[in-house]
C-alpha cells in the first residue's frame, strides 16, 4: 500500500470510531441478563404539620409495600398534629386499634422537628402476608405543649434513640396491602 492509501484508510477508520458515542461507565449489578444499572437511593421529605416533617431514606428499588408503611407513618403524625383519620385506611385489625390509641395518646401535646425513616426493607413475604422493617429515628422530634408550644419537661424515650419497627402486612381481597400489626425492638437501628 502506498502512503496515501494508508492515510486514507486510517482517516476512514478514525471517522468511524468518532461517529460512535462515548459510553460512560455506570456501576451496575450482574444478573442473568448481564449488567444492569443500579438506581441510587433517594431521600424524600414530607411536611406533616406546622414545623414537622417526615424524612424517608428510600432504598434504590422500593417495594410498593414500603409506601404503605411510610404513608401510614406520615398520616398518623398528621392526625396527631391536626386531626383526621386518613391513616386508618392503611391499617386493619390490631394495628388499627393500636394506631388510634397512639394518636389519641397525645392529648394536650404535639411535636416539632423531623422524624427519619431509614433502612426500609420487606423482610418476608408469604402468600397474603408480609413483614416490612423500618428504622424509626424520632430523635429529631421534641414533644411540646399543644397550647404553648413549649417543650415538655420530660421528653419520651422515643426522642432519645432510634428503634426498629416491624409492620406485619396483610393483602386484602381488594389487592391492597394494609398493616395488620406492629412489632418493636430497641436493637438493630444504630448507625
Amino acid at each position: 500500500m502506498t502512503g496515501a492509501r494508508v492515510l486514507a484508510a486510517s482517516l476512514v477508520l478514525l471517522a468511524g470510531c468518532a461517529a460512535e458515542p462515548q459510553r460512560v461507565y455506570t456501576p451496575g449489578r450482574v444478573s442473568a441478563q448481564g449488567v444492569s444499572p443500579v438506581a441510587a437511593p433517594t431521600v424524600e421529605s414530607t411536611p406533616v404539620g406546622s414545623g414537622v416533617s417526615v424524612r424517608v431514606e428510600w432504598p434504590a428499588a422500593p417495594d410498593p409495600m414500603l409506601r404503605t408503611y411510610t404513608g401510614y407513618y406520615a398520616e398518623a403524625w398528621k392526625a396527631v398534629l391536626g386531626g383526621g383519620d386518613d391513616y386508618l385506611g392503611r391499617v386493619e385489625g390490631p394495628a388499627a386499634a393500636d394506631a388510634q390509641a397512639w394518636v389519641r395518646g397525645f392529648d394536650d401535646h404535639a411535636v416539632t422537628g423531623t422524624a427519619l425513616l431509614h433502612s426500609l426493607a420487606v423482610s418476608a413475604v408469604m402468600g397474603d402476608g408480609a413483614q416490612v422493617n423500618a428504622c424509626v429515628d424520632e430523635t429529631g422530634l421534641r414533644l411540646v405543649s399543644r397550647r404553648t408550644r413549649e417543650p415538655a419537661a420530660r421528653q419520651p424515650d422515643w426522642t432519645r434513640r432510634a428503634y426498629l419497627q416491624a409492620a406485619i402486612m396483610h393483602k386484602g381481597d381488594d389487592g391492597v396491602w394494609r398493616i395488620k400489626d406492629f412489632r418493636y425492638s430497641k436493637e438493630g437501628c444504630d448507625r
